[in-house]
């Protein structure tokens, strides 16, 4: 575990103020569980959206950054919180700290390249003002804590982000003080991460870099759409994938008996289990032989469920706004810019021990299948646009969304932990995603949060396969 501070080191008695939680009945209620409907207002409306960073974005656990992108001493990147501009930092003793990308003087920028290697501080361009690593003012341009007699450095730095934690490679953040550790916070889901970065010896790493772009819609439709979706590939990337995969295809055929939805505290994860499905829409056959070999090495490791589950089609997403495809090896943040925009950031994420040219070849069909120009993504990119733009219309909006297909189909005997349901064309984990939206605008405190609806029963690791 790598874990921050709420004090920046060279400032001991400056303590940050960071946002308190508040309590939004009204759109917590824009979610009815009982009728399984969405107020259509959650996707447009910028008073909710406002609401969301405070009561998600302020308080959430958030990915930052994967361990690999940061190896050494002064090896940083910049990302987002929300909204809020964040550099996340290797430090001297091999800890990483997250702070944000803001000057205590007047506020501008003090790192504006996405990421670097070895840096010694960050310098502010506007005045000058220097900080290190650990986010401490080092000084400023014509000293002006030598001449001013009431200037005290030590109360002066870049805030720190309250704490910073890692699971298995993955770095996260979250501003509140008050917040449950990282691992009380996924609860149970652990159990299905590890089917991406547990799944060999060694671990896993970002290869790369990364792939920026904007899409005008809201972040929580991406959000759910990989929270368990699946629905939507039979037909949305029908063509795409016999584009990919030779005429005749259908994707529907795939569909297994054995596929699940399951979900912890609004965290979900769907999947087929036919062991090798996302894995053929990259597009190489290579890959394919090298997941049948994984999946079957990996028994031991993960059991039958999971092994299964390392190369289909499945999809999943950490509340939230992180989303992950097993098997076709993309991972990716909605950061969200407003009611109707987010910038997407995503990367490709192999096993570190995996041959150099499976590695190219994982690269390469990310670009062809989840980038601007992939045939996936732009099916996926256009559903999410109009979906936002066609709610903002007044009657409209006034129309509920309904997410009732598969009520009833808890599945009470497979002893996998979470909630689980039977199949995966359906929309459960749609469901608890926004039960546990609605559980953040309801509730100003951690207690509620985490013993809410969307809390699971805790199921032993060992049984679940």
């Amino acid at each position: 575990m790598c874990r921050g501070s709420c004090q920046g080191a060279g400032r001991p008695d400056m303590t940050p103020v960071y946002p308190t939680a508040g309590s939004y009945p009204d759109f917590a209620r824009l979610v009815d569980r009982d009728t399984a409907q969405v107020d259509r207002r959650v996707f447009s409306d910028e008073a909710v959206y406002q609401a969301e960073l405070r009561q998600i974005f302020a308080r959430a656990w958030l990915f930052l950054a994967h361990e690999s992108q940061i190896p050494g001493p002064g090896d940083f990147i910049r990302t987002s919180m929300g909204e809020d501009d964040v550099i996340v930092v290797r430090q001297r003793d091999g800890s990483v700290k997250a702070l944000l990308n803001s000057c205590p003087h007047r506020g501008n920028r003090v790192c504006m390249v996405d990421a670097g290697s070895k840096a010694r501080g960050f310098i502010c361009n506007y005045h000058g003002w220097s900080f290190g690593l650990d986010g401490g003012l080092r000084g400023t341009d014509g000293k002006v804590y030598e001449k001013d007699e009431s200037f005290e450095k030590a109360q002066i730095g870049l805030t720190p982000v309250a704490q910073v934690a890692s699971y298995k490679g993955l770095i996260f953040g979250t501003f509140d003080p008050e917040a449950p550790s990282l691992e009380e916070f996924l609860g149970d889901f652990t159990f299905y991460l590890d089917i991406m970065l547990d799944n060999e010896e060694g671990g896993t790493e970002f290869i790369g870099g990364a792939i920026r772009s904007e899409i005008d819609c809201n972040w929580k439709f991406p959000a759910e759409n990989f929270v368990g979706d699946i629905l939507h590939a039979f037909w949305t990337h029908q063509s795409g994938a016999q584009a990919i995969l030779g005429g005749g295809v259908d994707l529907g055929k795939r569909y297994d008996e054995l596929a699940f939805q399951a979900s912890v505290y609004g965290h979900g994860i769907e999947s087929n289990l036919d062991k090798v499905g996302n894995t053929r829409t990259l597009g190489y056959p290579e890959l394919v032989d090298y997941m049948f070999d994984l999946s079957e090495r990996a028994k031991a490791r993960l059991g039958e469920v999971r092994a299964r589950a390392i190369g289909a089609v499945s999809s999943a997403t950490v509340f939230p706004n992180m989303s992950f495809l097993p098997g076709q090896n993309t991972f990716r943040v909605w950061h969200p810019r407003g009611p109707g925009k987010i910038e997407l950031v995503s990367w490709t994420i192999v096993n570190k021990n995996a041959p150099e040219r499976i590695k190219d070849l994982y690269r390469k069909g990310v670009m062809m299948t989840f980038s601007p120009g992939g045939v996936f993504e732009m099916d996926d990119g256009e559903n999410w646009e109009y979906s936002t733009r066609v709610n903002q219309g007044f009657v409209t909006r006034q129309q509920p969304l309904h997410y009732a297909l598969g009520l009833g189909s808890e599945d009470l005997e497979r002893d996998l932990p979470g909630i689980v349901h039977k199949g995966s064309m359906n929309d459960a984990n749609q469901r608890l995603f926004y039960t546990r939206w609605a559980e953040f605008m309801e509730h100003d405190n951690w207690a509620d949060l985490q013993n809410g609806a969307t809390a699971a029963p805790a199921r032993p690791k060992a049984a679940a396969e």
